[in-house]
């Protein structure tokens, strides 16, 4: 079995999903490997690295896709790379296929095998390959270190001579993986930490971080069955506003999380609420690439209204390419190893597997 991967478009992604270490493992499991020249370049892995591994590094992207049994990336390639694939190929990614709908239907279509890792089951035999939790708790962390980075004043109390800087205070919205590391990171960091969701169950997480939980009533049924978040009522959504309304005017800080699969991001803060907010304030909008949980969210901008900051970013794991590259490949590893049947050597796609089912786009 050959395994492949190409080179992303580096000015949208910069991670990648074979590192030498999984490399390893997958040759010691009998695949052939083959990677595009400089594929791991930009974050220091050298060519040589990798064929000292026995992996095969081509200058011709076309031949790597045309000699590949399975091609593993992080999105779905270029249309140019796209139309190169072949029936049986099996294709492994973050694909995005409510965007990419057409485009990945074009690949169903010439039977290539084509499987999206955003659509896996939340079940226990998932977790190890479960992308969207290991790039999230990253993307969590590192919005509220950017964030820290961009407020002008400290956010641990501090007690001096010259009297006491109070502590930061943070508010967290959407308190699934990526908020749960936000509110660990900033408690860490010496912040007070408050956090809102709309499922009740996320509120034993949130007080296990030492930050406290933000109830809206009737915020018990808005979790769905695979344990996301689903769309509020507009009589939840009101209380909601009421709540947060008060709340952002003492807040230094907004980490935004909130996201609905395969949906456009709820505007959860409105431009009424920023404009109560102090000047200082901060607010990293995670959910920025889709839409945005601010009404003023622009990707990869930092606006500015009356002193708040919003900012949000296209890729916030481009600034952390060298550790989600290192999950994600595992993660992918994990995902290809369940695929394949070790005793024939081949690709064995059972939907009686529910994470085969659920992933595979048919």
């Amino acid at each position: 079995m050959r395994i492949a991967s190409i080179l992303e478009n580096q000015k949208i992604e910069k991670r990648i999903a074979i590192t030498p270490e999984i490399a390893k493992k997958y040759i010691s499991l009998g695949f052939e490997v083959s990677l595009s020249k400089n594929y791991g370049n930009h974050l220091g892995i050298k060519d040589e690295e990798y064929k000292a591994l026995s992996v095969s590094i081509l200058n011709d992207d076309k031949e790597i896709i045309n000699n590949a049994d399975i091609i593993v990336q992080l999105g779905l390639p270029d249309d140019d790379k796209s139309s190169l694939l072949k029936q049986n190929q099996t294709l492994i990614g973050v694909l995005n296929p409510y965007d990419n709908k057409d485009k990945i239907y074009n690949l169903v279509k010439k039977k290539i095998n084509t499987f999206s890792l955003e659509l896996l089951p939340r079940i226990t035999r998932a977790q190890s390959m479960d992308i969207l939790s290991s790039q999230a708790n990253l993307a969590g962390y590192k919005a509220v270190v950017e964030s820290f980075a961009n407020f002008e004043k400290a956010i641990p109390m501090m007690m001096t001579a010259a009297g006491t800087i109070p502590a930061a205070k943070v508010l967290v919205v959407g308190a699934g993986v990526a908020g749960l590391q936000a509110i660990a990171t900033a408690k860490r960091m010496g912040a007070i930490v408050f956090a809102t969701d709309v499922r009740m169950a996320s509120k034993e997480q949130v007080e296990s971080l030492g930050g406290k939980f933000l109830t809206v009533e009737g915020a018990d049924n808005l979790e769905t069955e695979g344990g996301y978040a689903k769309e509020a009522s507009d009589d939840f959504k009101m209380k909601q506003e009421e709540l947060l309304s008060e709340t952002l005017k003492k807040i230094d800080i907004v980490i935004c999380t909130a996201l609905i699969p395969g949906k456009k991001a709820p505007v959860i803060i409105k431009e009424e609420m920023i404009n109560d907010m102090k000047s200082g304030s901060i607010i990293y909008d995670l959910a920025a690439i889709q839409g945005g949980n601010t009404a003023q969210t622009k990707v990869d901008e930092i606006i500015d209204i009356n002193g708040v900051k919003i900012m949000g970013e296209s890729n916030i794991l481009n600034k952390l390419p060298t550790s989600a590259s290192n999950l994600y490949a595992k993660n992918l590893s994990n995902f290809v190893l369940n695929l394949y049947d070790k005793e024939n050597k081949k690709i064995n796609i059972n939907l009686e597997d529910e994470i085969i089912e659920k992933t595979l786009i048919k």
